[in-house]
């Protein structure tokens, strides 16, 4: 865990500690280690105090650990109070869990009011509310994250991790408040959660595998995303990624890939959206190989980014906008076996019925399709969404 992040609580927390050996305990942070719930005082010694008497983790086995959060753990609302951008760490450690229906508040409204986001230099340096870096078969469940000044969660160098009945809460005018982030993580789950941020809801970058996204409800915020992908050197494939039973409402995207034009060479592969409710989502389908906010990349470059075995099946609902389905691929890198099963998604208004884009592929088609795929002409100089 972190050691420096201080944080407030308002409620019990325990840590609840099962020893490999078959015993188990329980230390109650409020009794043993003078923990208080006044909203003023910092739960930081009192919790790792705790922490390193449940986990003496010695030899290659390592005994499971609990950590149940009742109540509401709130972060300081300056974002100087902190020394890195991050709050809350959970680091190299097997057989974790974290449950109890606990609240995180990450204090983050006044940051929302503050510009600088564009250029990424002030929202770069604010905290992430919950760190998972390098864990193994780990639970977090039952457990809330509300108004991160950043990412509410960020996940890294995972393998095994399920959130479950999992709920991130953020206004949609919250700059930069990703819900899940996941990189470099084989066997991730998100399951039966809601998640309402001003960024994406689940958010898959580079090196993620075996991904599965399922009864996950979103809005308001920018849906599900797989990147942006190949910005950076040494990034690595995406490969797998099952995202279905899924709702999208008063979303800016429903599901999406993104890539760089113009920079790093990588590949994407085995991508799967399915059984997906879209209602009143700017772009509920969209591949875009142009992604290019705040025009800081070689827009007229092509992405060097492979994508293949990708398909989008049964997904139904209303489009705010026209461009109902957007697949925009790199000349240079044609999108490879992509599918359209069973898409039925309306627009109603001034601008007209739900229209379809495509470029640089030729989707296998079945089932029935509306708007009828490929039907419309890209413009010139497409634009990205957030």
């Amino acid at each position: 865990m972190n050691e420096q992040i201080p944080f407030q609580k308002e409620k019990e927390v325990l840590i609840i500690v099962s020893p490999g050996g078959g015993g188990g305990g329980v230390i109650d942070v409020v009794a043993k280690f003078g923990a208080k719930a006044d909203e003023k005082t910092d739960l930081s010694k009192p919790l790792l105090d705790a922490w390193k008497e449940a986990s003496t983790l010695d030899g290659p086995r390592k005994a499971p650990i609990e950590i149940q959060v009742e109540g509401t753990v709130k972060a300081p609302a300056d974002p100087g109070a902190f020394k890195e951008p991050k709050w809350i760490t959970f680091n190299r450690i097997e057989n974790f869990k974290l449950s109890g229906g606990g609240l995180f508040d990450g204090h983050g409204t006044t940051a929302y009011k503050r510009e600088g986001c564009k250029n990424h230099d002030y929202c770069g340096s604010l905290p992430i509310n919950l760190r998972f870096d390098f864990l193994t078969n780990a639970m977090i469940q039952d457990i809330t994250t509300k108004d991160r000044k950043q990412f509410h969660v960020n996940v890294l160098g995972y393998k095994n991790i399920t959130f479950k009945h999992f709920t991130v809460s953020a206004p949609d005018e919250s700059p930069n408040t990703v819900g899940i982030h996941i990189e470099r993580s084989d066997g991730v789950n998100v399951l039966n959660s809601e998640i309402k941020t001003g960024d994406d809801c689940v958010s898959i970058g580079d090196g993620s595998k075996n991904l599965v996204s399922n009864e996950v409800t979103c809005g308001p915020g920018h849906g599900t995303s797989i990147g942006s992908l190949e910005l950076f050197k040494n990034e690595e494939p995406v490969d797998g990624v099952t995202v279905k039973n899924c709702t999208f409402t008063n979303t800016s995207n429903g599901v999406r890939i993104k890539t760089w034009p113009g920079a790093e060479p990588g590949t994407c592969s085995n991508i799967h959206f399915e059984d997906i409710t879209a209602t009143n989502v700017s772009s509920p389908i969209i591949i875009d190989q142009k992604y290019c906010p705040w025009n800081k990349c070689k827009i007229n470059e092509e992405s060097k980014v492979k994508l293949r075995n990708i398909s989008f099946k049964n997904i139904h609902g209303t489009s705010a906008l026209p461009e109902a389905v957007k697949i925009i691929c790199s000349a240079t890198l044609p999108c490879e076996n992509v599918e359209l099963a069973d898409i039925e998604i309306t627009h109603s208004g001034p601008t007209g019925p739900a229209v379809s884009q495509c470029s640089n592929m030729k989707p296998k088609v079945s089932g029935k399709q509306n708007p009828a795929p490929c039907s419309a002409p890209i413009p010139a100089k497409p634009t990205s969404a957030a």
